[in-house]
């Protein structure tokens, strides 16, 4: 009686009988092959002869297909072991594949690595090392490349309305602009970059690398300093599907009066320390210590006479306080004791206050980072 067997393809050899593959499972001619035969041939590991690595000398983005990538490796060592884990290829068949690299630092552009590999195949342990040399070359990527050459779409120009900026304006709009292009970065957004910054007498020229960067970063600026602004497109250049390109400048305007000023309504109720901007203006009242809303809204703003800042005011000393409605105070300029009016925002027994003198008038000034104390009213234009 006949024994029905399955012989191996090359040597003729009878091998087990197997089951039938799983789909997805090779199907070729190597799978009848027996194990002596399959192994003739068998390589656990595919890898290149040699690997060559492009990196940026300027941001250390790496160069994949016709692409830059940001890494965030430490070093070349770290981009030459990605590169090589991406490139090395483990045979199908193998299970329970382990495998470890051990770098080998050459020069400073050239790194060995060392690969050990092991996988089960066919329920035999296989093993294999293989030595990967990396070349690591320089080059510039393309966003690199346009911030060395100058390249910017979009101009945030950073202005006042009828006043200088104050230097801490100048400070926070160049830190909003700074933080916002970090986010995007941050996100993967490799074309986002600042190309430079133009301090002016009136205020600061942000260059920025695409119009709708700079438009964000304008939008942010107003909604934390108050204001507006208006774009102004000026056609550059065109594509080279023929579409107009546009370099546009977003004209910032900033409130006519800044937060720490004092002005005059001139409404008869005496001067405003300024503590807001944004929408309608905002302050206290130094007579009083009730709080001052404009009827002016959408960053319009009164005309008001500018008295000083809160800069400007110094301490001096709290003669007496006559009632809740009048303190005597040492004038800051002249020392005479002057009475004055008692704003809630002075505390009943405080020995020193903070005072600003305007043509002989003096008048008292919360420290900056008190809150005033609300007097049970609201003063509106």
């Amino acid at each position: 009686m006949s024994e029905s067997r399955e012989f191996c393809p090359r040597c003729g050899d009878p091998v087990p009988e197997r089951r039938d593959p799983l789909p997805g499972e090779p199907r070729g001619r190597d799978a009848l092959l027996c194990d002596d035969c399959y192994f003739e041939d068998f390589e656990l590991v595919d890898a290149p002869d040699r690997i060559e690595v492009l990196v940026c000398s300027g941001c250390g983005a790496v160069r994949r297909g016709e692409s830059w990538r940001d890494v965030g490796a430490r070093d070349y060592t770290d981009v030459a072991v990605d590169e090589v884990a991406e490139a090395l290829g483990v045979h199908v068949d193998a299970d329970d594949v382990e495998w470890g690299v051990e770098p080998e630092q050459v020069d400073e552009n050239n790194v060995r690595m060392h690969c050990r590999f092991s996988g089960v195949v066919r329920g035999t342990l296989r093993s294999a090392e293989v030595t990967v040399p990396v070349k690591i070359s320089r080059g510039t990527c393309d966003r690199c490349g346009r911030i060395a050459g100058g390249y910017y779409a979009g101009i945030v120009q950073v202005r006042a309305d009828e006043r200088d900026l104050t230097p801490a304006e100048r400070a926070e709009a160049l830190d909003i602009a700074e933080t916002y292009v970090a986010d995007q970065e941050a996100d993967g957004d490799r074309e986002a970059f600042i190309t430079e910054v133009n301090e002016t007498d009136d205020g600061p020229d942000i260059k920025l690398s695409s119009n709708r960067l700079a438009q964000n970063v304008a939008t942010r600026i107003t909604e934390s300093l108050g204001g507006s602004f208006e774009s102004y497109p000026t056609l550059v250049t065109e594509d080279g599907d023929g579409n107009e390109v546009y370099r546009v400048t977003f004209a910032v305007r900033l409130p006519k009066y800044a937060d720490g000023e004092i002005i005059d309504p001139e409404d008869g109720d005496g001067p405003v320390l300024v503590t807001g901007v944004s929408g309608r203006l905002q302050g206290v009242r130094l007579a009083t210590g009730a709080e001052y809303t404009s009827a002016f809204a959408d960053g319009e703003a009164p005309d008001a006479t500018r008295l000083g800042t809160r800069d400007d005011a110094t301490e001096t000393t709290v003669v007496t306080v006559e009632d809740e409605n009048a303190i005597q105070v040492l004038d800051p300029v002249t020392y005479e004791a002057k009475t004055v009016p008692n704003p809630a925002f002075v505390d009943d027994d405080a020995d020193e206050v903070l005072a600003f003198e305007h043509e002989g008038a003096v008048h008292l000034v919360p420290r900056e980072g008190d809150a005033p104390t609300v007097t049970g009213r609201s003063d509106s234009e």
